[in-house]
């Protein structure tokens, strides 16, 4: 291949700060955990919401993500740390890669279940909330991938093609599809897709949230098939692959069911907050009237003074023309 273009490969995965070591892969996860929380935080707010929410709840949430996606992926690749010459220990060492998705939306929605009982507020409310931001998580995380030199799909001369140079853990330097790429812009336009539809069709009860899944479960599907990694097969099709299939059609099913059963949006997604909100404007509006009134107020007293002012002027004047005549 003539190396006219390409994608290059980051030199290393981490930098070090003195002893701190600073890692590519835990940065993307870090950034895209707060464009989650401020996109869902915003559109919280739009729903009916207060301010913080979505942040007290993600306390909850991504901690437990973290643990399920790391549990998904040693679970689905075990003979990566159990099998002969592994050592276990790397299990835990979630900075070197190795989040599965399905485990960490499944493992992180029980977090943001048990956020949201503690604060009375409708876990399906607040999974359609979030939904586009999690995707936009998941396209920045995806970067992360490319720091580690991993995610990629089956060797090809396309112009945007992944230059490999690590050639540790078995891979084999060269040009391959950078399937890392795919899955991010893919995941930016589910989230597009989400705001679009939820918008659009007005949708509540968690049938934004699982847009959001059965959307990326396509994009998954597809972009899986490409990898080249090692992988567990079933019917001679990946284990993601099957689970992005049935996901897919467990999200589709909710849809259907959810939009017969429960139409429409909620009206109130948290307790109170509709309440505070309006006595906030009310006590604007108040506040805005009563410097109106003193201004009106001040208004009438200058115009009340204007009279006595042009009457003393006149005898002013008066006593000037006198004073001239006598001299």
């Amino acid at each position: 291949m003539e190396e006219l273009a390409y994608i290059p490969s980051p030199s290393r995965g981490v930098l070090y700060l003195g002893p701190i070591p600073l890692r590519g892969y835990a940065f993307c996860i870090i950034i895209g955990v707060f464009v989650a929380v401020w996109l869902g935080n915003k559109r919280w707010i739009a729903r009916g919401g207060r301010a913080g929410t979505v942040a007290d709840i993600a306390v909850w949430a991504v901690p437990f993500g973290l643990v399920g996606g790391r549990l998904y992926h040693v679970i689905t690749d075990y003979e990566l740390y159990f099998s002969e010459g592994r050592d276990w220990v790397d299990a835990f060492k979630v900075w070197e890669g190795g989040l599965g998705i399905w485990g960490a939306i499944a493992l992180g929605g029980l977090g943001a279940w048990i956020g949201c009982r503690r604060r009375g507020i409708p876990m399906p409310a607040y999974a359609d909330a979030v939904a586009p931001g999690i995707a936009l998580a998941q396209a920045i995380g995806r970067w992360g991938n490319w720091f580690n030199q991993e995610l990629y799909g089956k060797e090809t001369n396309v112009p945007w093609a992944l230059h490999i140079t690590s050639s540790a853990d078995g891979r084999v330097p060269g040009y391959y599809h950078p399937t890392f790429l795919y899955e991010s812009l893919w995941c930016i336009g589910v989230a597009f897709l989400v705001i679009w539809a939820d918008r659009r069709f007005k949708l509540g009860h968690g049938r934004a949230f699982a847009l959001y899944v059965a959307a990326y479960c396509v994009g998954r599907a597809w972009i899986e098939y490409m990898r080249v990694d090692d992988a567990h097969h079933i019917l001679g099709l990946r284990l993601n692959d099957w689970t992005a299939l049935v996901v897919f059609l467990l999200a589709v099913t909710y849809i259907v069911v959810s939009a017969k059963k429960r139409p429409g949006r909620e009206a109130v997604v948290e307790p109170g907050a509709a309440e505070e909100a309006a006595e906030a404007d009310g006590e604007a509006s108040v506040s805005l009237d009563k410097d109106e009134a003193d201004s009106s107020k001040a208004d009438a007293e200058g115009s009340a003074e204007g009279p006595e002012d042009a009457e003393d002027e006149e005898d002013a004047t008066k006593d000037s023309a006198e004073s001239a005549k006598k001299s």
